[in-house]
């Protein structure tokens, strides 16, 4: 007997997170987490405080070199840990 009212587990679980407002604070939590895969060890290693305000990524970086480099990638960057994590969570990045 098939049923006609399934739906996907991933689906019903989006729609839960949707639902309980928890759905936007787990893709920040998950963009965050994904800055060291994105980025690379190299980059990590000049990397200090991670934060999102206003749709904005803020990144702590230690090397001016590194920092100015990271500057002329923003948009770019912005565009691939989007990507990463599969959802609109960031617009731009800080680098301080």
């Amino acid at each position: 007997m098939k049923r006609s009212n399934t739906e996907r587990i991933g689906d019903v679980v989006r729609q839960f997170m949707r639902l309980n407002g928890i759905e936007t604070p787990y893709n920040q939590y998950r963009l965050i987490a994904a800055w060291p895969t994105v980025m690379g060890k190299v980059i990590q290693r000049y990397t200090g405080n991670i934060f999102i305000k206003n749709q904005t990524l803020h990144v702590q970086i230690t090397s001016p070199a590194v920092k100015q480099n990271l500057l002329m990638e923003h948009r770019a960057l912005a565009r691939k840990l989007n990507e990463h994590v599969g959802a609109q969570v960031i617009e731009d990045i800080v680098f301080y």
